[in-house]
């Protein structure tokens, strides 16, 4: 579930191994390259942490965000 913290979307994400997770992130990257909106994200193990903010709008919250979180939840479900 997503959360919002300091003007970002911010969501935890646990898979089953590395390259579970790599794989995971590889297919954000390109939905994020297609919607020329990129997010702030880390990655450790099997862990994935993503933050969602527009930079372009003063670091908020937007519509662009809402949309991205939403492909990613796609993703997964």
């Amino acid at each position: 579930m997503w959360k919002e913290k300091d003007n970002k979307l911010c969501r935890e994400f646990i898979f089953s191994d590395f390259v579970s997770a790599f794989g995971f992130m590889t297919q954000v990257a390109i939905i994020a390259e297609k919607m020329d909106h990129h997010p702030n994200w880390s990655n450790v193990y099997n862990k994935v942490i993503i933050e969602l903010t527009t930079h372009d709008a003063g670091n908020t919250i937007t519509e662009n965000d809402r949309n991205l979180a939403s492909a990613i939840d796609k993703l997964i479900a």
